[in-house]
């Protein structure tokens, strides 16, 4: 029998291991400025201040803690500066907590997700990673590449599909993406597959095209499956910073994000992005990708997270 304590054990520790570019940045900066018998002063709040906007936490979040933190002392509850770290951490929890939301897949009806992202998010991997996460859950899976403007798109969602033994939903590059997302949809059906996961196109020749071509194909799920798509999910690369700020709110105007991945949060120091889309944009964070392992997609826990960060 797997021991489980053993398994959660050692994601913390890559999870900590992944996080250690984001608290070389950050969290030691916070921890430097801690130190010895500093004085809480406007000093160290202009200090935090700066620590915490260049750490991409954003605006809101820093000024709304330091307010909170201005608060505590005034109140004579805090005499040293290292609680201070203690009420940076558990605010940070508190909104993240806020932003756990797994996603609760149903047995036996089918359950379609619509991925979507720019290009080279890590949009393709994370869909595989994602068939294997629900496949080893004992769900049917089944992959569909309605990316028909790049082969490559169809040809590493094919690789994927092998690897993890899923079946993929396929046509010609220059194909209809809707013509392949009606396939997939009716093919479904017949084989009562559960997980219906759609590749989309993230770059064509301007915004309005990519959008919509994404809005056609959302138009035709709703149509096929009515209550479909059941998720929208946008992946973003940590590593872009604020530019998944303006990611989130154009596909979040455009088509609706009703969950985000977050990828590559192993390979950057900006991790801190991801208080700002949990302040900021009010969309659950359904996973975060801290590696290249296949087993590297995990859900998103916000009490963990900030723990293997600090």
């Amino acid at each position: 029998m797997p021991n489980n304590k053993n398994k959660s054990d050692g994601f913390f520790e890559k999870l900590r291991t992944g996080l250690s570019k984001t608290r070389g940045g950050f969290v030691k900066n916070v921890d430097k400025m801690f130190l010895g018998e500093r004085i809480i002063d406007d000093d160290l709040f202009e200090e935090l201040e700066e620590v915490l906007i260049t750490a991409d936490v954003g605006p809101a979040f820093t000024y709304d803690l330091i307010d909170d933190m201005k608060a505590t002392v005034k109140r004579e509850e805090l005499d040293s500066p290292e609680v201070l770290r203690k009420v940076l951490k558990d605010n940070m929890i508190d909104i993240l907590k806020d932003n756990e939301a797994p996603l609760r897949i149903p047995r036996n009806k089918i359950f379609t997700i619509m991925v979507v992202g720019v290009n080279g998010t890590g949009k393709t991997t994370t869909i595989g990673k994602m068939a294997h996460r629900y496949k080893k859950g004992g769900l049917s899976v089944m992959l569909v590449a309605a990316d028909t403007f790049r082969a490559a798109a169809i040809e590493q969602l094919e690789i994927w599909s092998q690897r993890v033994d899923v079946s993929l939903i396929k046509q010609k590059m220059g194909a209809d993406s809707s013509a392949v997302v009606f396939d997939a949809i009716h093919t479904a059906k017949s084989r009562k597959t559960e997980v219906v996961i759609i590749d989309t196109a993230g770059r064509l020749h301007t915004k309005v095209n990519l959008m919509d071509e994404l809005k056609k194909t959302r138009r035709i799920m709703e149509r096929e499956l009515p209550g479909s798509p059941h998720e929208i999910l946008l992946v973003l690369d940590a590593t872009t910073g604020q530019n998944a700020i303006s990611q989130v709110k154009m596909f979040n105007e455009e088509i609706g994000v009703t969950g985000i991945a977050l990828t590559k949060l192993d390979g950057t120091a900006k991790g801190g992005i991801i208080i700002r889309i949990a302040n900021e944009l009010d969309i659950p964070i359904r996973y975060i990708g801290i590696g290249e392992g296949i087993d590297d997609l995990r859900r998103f826990k916000g009490e963990e997270f900030v723990n293997a960060l600090f």
